[in-house]
């Protein structure tokens, strides 16, 4: 990885009249990094995702991507720049198919303006196949290829999930943000998209920042994590040294000891995974 983060956030913090959802959490991403953020609910998680993302702008902090402040720039010109992101609750255009779906990602790749696409001039012609060129290859990359031309509406919750994914990564992202990526997945579906997102980071070679509940899926997956409560920062570091932080024992886990076994080791095998 390199020295320099892809991402720096620096104090970031967010209040909303009285309350403050963001107390001067400060953390960085490096390039090729799989960073997760983790904590109870109300923590601060996805405030964090919608600073990031231009949805909300914090009163004080910092957020530079590849050196550029991101504060105060629409979000919009933010996935422009690079950054992507799923959603928790699927939103995807049920009575298009799965090709449309993540061609609609892709618009912002697209060259030319309305009017070329509308004459079907050369330049908005070449942009068009090359964007469909494109989005073949993420169908392919995610296994999608059999329902490519299905409507979304009608494809099982796990397909749609992935889908989603696809067409986030057709907004070519150095940044991927992905927010409970397995939420309301079984066992199996659960697994194939942990193969993905492995995928994601090795062979695309994309950054991503994942928040998610599956401590199991966190600590087997992620290179570094992060811990929020009460919207501040109480631990980061590796999986392994995350586990077994004082703070986040106490913090996040509520200090008991049957919690921690029943997060971080399930099968109560005694041995606490990462």
């Amino acid at each position: 990885m390199s020295s320099t983060p892809l991402l720096q956030a620096e104090n970031l913090t967010l209040r909303f009249g009285g309350a403050t959802a963001l107390s001067g959490v400060s953390f960085d991403v490096q390039d090729r990094e799989l960073f997760a953020i983790i904590g109870p609910n109300g923590a601060g998680k996805t405030s964090t995702f919608n600073c990031i993302s231009g949805v909300y702008r914090p009163q004080e902090g910092s957020i530079l991507l590849r050196g550029e402040e991101l504060l105060g720039v629409r979000p919009d010109i933010i996935a422009a720049k690079g950054v992507a992101r799923t959603f928790q609750n699927i939103e995807l255009f049920d009575n298009l198919t799965v090709l449309e779906n993540l061609l609609l990602g892709r618009h912002l790749e697209v060259a030319g303006s309305w009017w070329q696409a509308m004459l079907w001039l050369p330049r908005a012609t070449r942009a068009e196949l090359q964007a469909r060129r494109d989005v073949e290859n993420i169908i392919e990359f995610l296994g999608l290829t059999a329902v490519r031309n299905m409507p979304v509406g009608i494809l099982p919750y796990g397909i749609k999930k992935r889908i989603e994914l696809g067409r986030a990564l057709a907004m070519d992202p150095v940044l991927l943000l992905l927010d409970e990526p397995v939420a309301g997945m079984n066992a199996e579906e659960t697994e194939d998209m942990a193969r993905f997102i492995l995928d994601i980071r090795d062979q695309l070679r994309i950054a991503m920042i994942m928040v998610e509940h599956d401590m199991r899926l966190v600590m087997d997956l992620a290179d570094r994590v992060m811990v929020i409560d009460f919207g501040q920062r109480i631990a980061l570091g590796t999986p392994a040294e995350v586990q077994q932080d004082p703070a986040v024992i106490a913090a996040y886990l509520g200090g008991a000891s049957e919690d921690v076994i029943d997060e971080f080791d399930p099968d109560h095998t005694g041995i606490v995974t990462t």
